[in-house]
């Protein structure tokens, strides 16, 4: 069971988690703060839930989480304009968070992988979904879901990426009330600087990429392209250097290749 109380007291935003809605099950944490039918409309609200029947992941996967095992949330994001101009930067942010926080409680090295997975040893622990909403070109709200593989012991069926968690690499429980809280505590401390500095949110996520510079391949629908990770230019897209040139990618899976 998820002590609120605890992660309450680890809490240390301004905004973040603020307000909080735990929940035993729902279809999905994203498509809930996503239904304006929801009424939830607060900056910063953090919906957390110990099992979704509807779980998603990227390219409408779905992502799979033991109960009360992990931690699958999502954040809502409304009220900072400035913010939704950056929003692959959101996405950099959001993983750094993870990032940061798994290796600043349990002293693991992570990695991550474009444009959106936290890796640990090389395997997937944590996965982002962002999505959004728009009235004419302008975003009004947007849901940052996230998925990270806590204390679960083993995984069924077929990855794209073997799979980890936490307490598989440690060896040991964790306690989720108090990752929950450092990843929001960091996470909102990378929001901010984006508005200041978003330079430093490129450089910081290209610092924890290993991919950077190796020959790769990229996955897209039915289409697979080949070439040398070259860069990600500054609105985080990816740069791939093939015979032809360097070309931009929106969106892809990468694997090495």
């Amino acid at each position: 069971m998820f002590n609120i109380e605890s992660f309450d007291i680890k809490l240390n935003t301004d905004y973040l988690g603020r307000n909080f809605i735990y929940a035993e099950e729902l279809s999905s944490t994203n498509t809930y703060l996503m239904d304006k039918e929801s009424k939830q409309s607060i900056n910063g609200t953090v919906v957390l839930a110990e099992k979704q029947t509807k779980g998603k992941g990227r390219k409408d996967r779905v992502w799979q989480s033991a109960p009360e095992s992990n931690l699958t949330f999502s954040i809502l994001l409304n009220k900072d304009k400035l913010l939704f101009r950056n929003s692959n930067l959101i996405n950099f942010a959001a993983a750094l968070a993870i990032a940061y926080s798994i290796e600043n409680l349990y002293q693991l090295k992570t990695e991550l992988k474009w444009p959106n997975d936290v890796l640990i040893n090389g395997k997937k622990t944590s996965g982002i979904l962002i999505e959004s909403t728009s009235q004419g070109n302008k975003i009004e709200r947007m849901v940052i879901g996230i998925g990270v593989n806590v204390n679960q012991n083993s995984f069924q069926g077929t990855f794209n990426y073997p799979p980890t968690s936490i307490k598989i690499e440690l060896d040991r429980n964790v306690e989720r009330e108090k990752l929950l809280a450092e990843i929001l505590n960091n996470f909102e401390l990378l929001l901010e600087k984006i508005k200041k500095d978003k330079n430093t949110i490129i450089e910081d996520w290209k610092t924890k990429c290993n991919m950077i510079g190796s020959r790769i391949s990229i996955a897209e629908n039915e289409t697979e392209k080949y070439g040398i990770f070259y860069d990600v230019d500054n609105e985080g897209f990816l740069l791939l250097k093939t015979k032809d040139g360097i070309e931009k990618i929106h969106f892809g899976d990468v694997g090495l290749g």
